[in-house]
């Protein structure tokens, strides 16, 4: 396979490393930052801008990373850079998804129950545990196994993709290349799997049954990335929107048509000048999981849009502070219902959100839109909460 292209994103991002993250940056004499993050809570980790998405992917897949963060008050010149983040940071929980299952359906097989029977003081099974380095030199010496078993693996599927009438080009080469793409980030334990029953034919072929049918489901839930991808960006233009007008009504007190103002290249500069002076931001943030032992949770994204409250919700604030819980919730469906008129795309952003929806139903992947405002942050925060 050709190396992936490399490249950079310019975004200012902040990660929040895992117990297991920390204790690597530590043991590798990595100065941590303690920052503070959009909802006001304070963590330990790194600052980065540019940084490298396969960086960031690497450290997703061996658990490094518990949530990212940027804070800007525009995207629109960054649109495209915060839809690959948004991308990679999905894909990185799918293929840990696909890896974990598949070794959960491999050890299942009749090929690998039999080898347990016959050798029982080297049991694969999920209590299984082998050193990483034994197991890199084990398969570097069978790299042309490696090789073959991929061949034959991926043959019959990509034969598929190219035969279904139903897919676009562009849908193809997409498949093509996640299919690819899954088998190229399997753990190293379920390649001493597939390398070991290689050469049992009825083995391996349950085994390559297995991994073919997996495959199928993971590369159509792929798909959500995209469409993730675009809700997101669509959430985050619509909060710089309202910021843009709040501002432009400060500045330019009496004008009436605030969409014109916004229109022209010199105001809209001036105006998101003065939003970065004042500090006015809107945050996307990314929580993963709940780490390597959280059983249950591993495949779980919460996706946050923070922007700080409109005034038109102070009188409703100054009651909330006086709640315990300082929180009040409803369904993205209705916020964006709520949104005053002129305020924002709201059809459009309804679109991507029904489209989202009903994606996620067909492929299997729980989804839930929550809308929860903070009175004692002025924060209002757009949850939009996966369960791959």
């Amino acid at each position: 396979m050709p190396a992936e292209k490399k490249f950079i994103l310019n975004l200012p991002l902040k990660v929040i490393l895992t117990e297991e993250g920390t204790s690597h940056f530590i043991s590798n004499k990595k100065k941590l930052l303690r920052i503070r993050l959009a909802d006001n809570v304070e963590e330990y980790g790194i600052s980065l801008n540019p940084f490298s998405p396969q960086s960031i992917q690497n450290m997703i897949m061996v658990d490094y990373i518990s949530k990212i963060e940027i804070s800007m008050s525009e995207f629109v010149s960054v649109r495209q850079e915060v839809m690959d983040l948004a991308k990679v940071v999905v894909y990185s929980i799918l293929y840990k998804q696909f890896d974990r299952q598949l070794f959960a359906d491999l050890i299942k097989c009749d090929c690998v129950r039999k080898h347990n029977r016959t050798n029982p003081s080297e049991l694969i099974d999920e209590r299984t545990k082998m050193d990483d380095k034994q197991l890199r030199s084990m398969i570097s010496k069978k790299e042309s196994v490696v090789r073959q078993a991929k061949k034959e693996i991926l043959d019959p599927v990509w034969k598929s993709i190219m035969e279904n009438k139903e897919y676009s080009l562009e849908e193809r080469n997409i498949y093509l290349l996640m299919t690819e793409k899954f088998l190229n980030r399997l753990s190293l334990m379920n390649w001493y799997i597939i390398i070991k029953f290689f050469k049992d034919k009825e083995g391996f072929s349950q085994i390559n049954i297995a991994i073919r049918h997996l495959l199928q489901i993971y590369m159509e839930k792929s798909r959500v990335a995209e469409y993730i991808s675009i809700l997101l960006m669509e959430l985050a233009l619509n909060a710089e929107n309202q910021n843009l007008k709040k501002e432009a009504k400060v500045l330019y007190t009496g004008v009436d048509d605030l969409d014109a103002l916004l229109f022209d290249p010199e105001i809209r500069s001036k105006i998101i000048g003065e939003l970065k002076r004042k500090h006015e931001l809107v945050s996307l943030s990314w929580k993963l999981g709940g780490g390597s032992t959280a059983i249950g949770k591993q495949g779980r994204l919460q996706i946050m849009v923070l922007n700080k409250s409109d005034d038109n919700q102070e009188a409703k604030a100054n009651i909330e502070d006086k709640m315990a819980a300082d929180t009040n919730k409803r369904s993205l469906i209705d916020f964006y219902r709520e949104i005053p008129d002129g305020q924002g795309s709201t059809d459009l952003g309804l679109y991507y959100l029904s489209y989202l929806d009903d994606a996620c139903k067909k492929l299997n992947v729980k989804f839930e839109s929550i809308v929860n405002e903070f009175a004692n942050q002025d924060l209002t925060v757009i949850n939009l909460i996966f369960n791959f």
